[in-house]
């Protein structure tokens, strides 16, 4: 079933969005978020990233991925996404776990085994 959100812009005109595609679009950024968190944990792992600096790695990769998101909507963002806010912080502590997880996990294998 496809339903229809309507909202209004700050300039007084309506603006409907399909809530089947922008659920999509939502779950092909939690993907890339997903493997962007796996990837970045095996590199902070490998590279033997510890502490506040592995973390501050994490933060470095999330805000690059939502910078390469924004890039790859354009101008048209509005288009695929209600606002530019959920996209940053959407699935921000799952992405911190799955990335935790590799960097742990990587960082062992390397350097303490």
């Amino acid at each position: 079933m496809n339903r229809v959100k309507t909202t209004q812009s700050k300039t007084g005109e309506i603006i409907a969005y399909s809530e089947s595609a922008i659920r999509n679009n939502i779950s092909a950024v939690e993907y890339c978020r997903t493997s962007m968190a796996a990837i970045s944990g095996c590199a902070a792992g490998i590279l033997g990233l510890s502490g506040t600096l592995g973390f501050l790695f994490y933060f470095l990769s999330v805000f690059v991925l939502w910078i390469l998101v924004l890039v790859k909507s354009g101008t048209q963002w509005r288009k695929f996404f209600i606002n530019r806010r959920n996209l940053l912080t959407n699935q921000f502590m799952g992405g911190l776990c799955t990335y935790v997880l590799f960097w742990t996990f990587l960082y062992g294998m390397v350097h303490v085994y």
